[in-house]
C-alpha cells in the first residue's frame, strides 16, 4: 500500500475514532461519505479538513467549488496532499532562485 494512503487512512481512523476499522478495510477508491462507502458524515469532513490542515499545512477553502471532489475517497485526499506539496516545492523552488 502506498505510504501516503496508509498514513492517510490512519489519520482518518484515529481522528474520527473508527476503532473498528483497519486501513485494509478502507477501499481506496470507496466513496467516504456515501452509506455503501465508509458511511461518514458532514461532521466527519470537518474533522477531515481539520487534520489535513495540521498534518499537511494544506489550505482547504471550504466554498471552493472543488473541496467535495477532493473528500470524495482516500484516492482523491491522496491526490490533494500530493499536488499541494507540488505546488509547495514549486514555490520553494521559486523563492530560491529569486533570492
Amino acid at each position: 500500500m502506498d505510504s501516503l494512503k496508509l498514513e492517510i487512512k490512519r489519520l482518518l481512523i484515529e481522528a474520527l475514532d473508527l476503532e473498528d476499522m483497519q486501513p485494509d478495510d478502507i477501499d481506496d477508491d470507496a466513496p467516504l461519505f456515501e452509506t455503501d462507502g465508509v458511511g461518514l458524515d458532514s461532521i466527519d469532513a470537518l474533522e477531515i479538513g481539520i487534520v489535513l490542515r495540521e498534518h499537511y499545512q494544506l489550505n482547504i477553502a471550504a466554498n471552493d467549488e472543488h473541496t467535495r471532489e477532493h473528500f470524495r475517497s482516500i484516492n482523491t485526499l491522496v491526490a490533494l496532499v500530493a499536488s499541494q506539496r507540488e505546488l509547495a516545492h514549486a514555490a520553494d523552488e521559486a523563492e530560491k532562485q529569486g533570492e
